[in-house]
C-alpha cells in the first residue's frame, strides 16, 4: 500500500535508465507508491524485463527502447509514453556512464561519450518531458541522479569527464528549476556516493579501494540501491511541493566530512 504522504497513485513516471542497479530499485519504489512507470533504455529487452517483473507483481509498467543521447529518440519515446498513459507527471533520470582515463590520456571520443550520456541526455530529457507537462498544465516533478563527484574529486583515478559532467548536471538542475517553476514543475537531484551496482563493481571489488572508501564515509559503508529510493520518492511526491533546485547528497556523510 502507498504511504499517504508519499502516495503517487494516478501519477505516471518516466524512468530512463530504469533497469540499472539504482534505476530498477527506483522503478520498483515508485510503483510501490502507486505510480505507473515507463522504463526506458538502450537495451529494450532489459527495460521490458523490468516492466514485466513489475507487472507480474500487480503494478502498471511499460518498457521502451530509448537512446537518451538522441533528442529525436527521446521525442519518439515520450510520444509512445503519452499514447499509452495519456500524460507524464514524473521524470526520474537514471542515465549515466563512466569511462575512466587519466587526465593526460583522456581522448575526445571518450569525453564526448560521457558528456552525451551524463549531461546532454539530461538536458533533452528534461526539455521534452517539460514540453508535455507545460502543455498539459498539470505541473510535474523532475529528479536527476547525480553523484558526490559533482562536488568531490577522486584522488588517484581518471575521473575528469565524469566529475565535469556530474557538476554540470548539478548546475542544470538549478537552471531547469528556475525556468520551470512558473509551470509548477520542480527539478531536483540526488547525489549518491558509490552504490553497490554493476557500474561500481570494478571499483568496489578492489578490497584496498573499498576499505579506504568505507573508512572515509562517516556511516562506514557504501550505498545500496534501496538507500536512494526514499529521497527520490520524496522529491517525486506532493511532500516536496515547495522544494526545487536542490541536490541531496545521499552519501553516508562523506561530503560533510570534506
Amino acid at each position: 500500500m502507498p504511504d499517504g504522504i508519499f502516495d503517487l497513485s494516478g501519477k505516471v513516471a518516466f524512468i530512463p535508465g530504469g533497469y540499472g542497479g539504482i534505476g530498477a530499485a527506483l522503478a520498483a519504489g515508485l510503483a510501490r507508491q502507486g505510480a505507473s512507470v515507463a522504463i526506458g533504455g538502450r537495451n529494450a529487452d532489459r527495460a521490458c524485463a523490468v516492466a514485466e517483473e513489475l507487472a507480474s507483481s500487480g503494478h502498471t509498467a511499460l518498457g521502451i527502447g530509448l537512446d537518451a543521447r538522441s533528442p529525436q529518440q527521446i521525442q519518439v519515446a515520450l510520444a509512445r509514453l503519452i499514447g499509452h498513459f495519456g500524460h507524464v507527471d514524473i521524470l526520474i533520470n537514471c542515465v549515466g556512464t563512466q569511462i575512466e582515463q587519466a587526465l593526460l590520456e583522456v581522448t575526445e571520443e571518450a569525453f564526448d561519450s560521457v558528456y552525451a550520456t551524463n549531461l546532454k541526455a539530461a538536458m533533452f530529457l528534461g526539455q521534452e518531458v517539460a514540453r508535455h507537462q507545460v502543455q498539459s498544465g498539470r505541473g510535474g516533478r523532475h529528479v536527476h541522479v547525480l553523484s558526490v563527484r559533482s562536488k568531490l574529486a577522486l584522488r588517484g583515478r581518471g575521473y575528469s569527464a565524469y566529475t565535469a559532467t556530474k557538476a554540470g548536471l548539478a548546475a542544470l538542475v538549478q537552471q531547469h528549476a528556475m525556468e520551470l517553476a512558473p509551470h509548477r514543475i520542480t527539478v531536483n537531484g540526488v547525489a549518491p556516493t558509490f552504490v553497490e551496482t554493476e557500474l561500481a563493481r570494478p571499483y568496489l571489488d578492489d578490497p584496498a579501494f573499498r576499505s579506504q572508501l568505507e573508512a572515509r564515509i562517516p556511516l562506514g559503508r557504501v550505498g545500496q540501491p534501496r538507500d536512494i529510493v526514499g529521497p527520490v520518492v520524496f522529491f517525486a511526491s506532493s511532500s516536496a511541493d515547495f522544494v526545487t533546485g536542490q541536490v541531496l547528497y545521499v552519501d553516508g556523510g562523506i561530503t560533510a566530512s570534506q
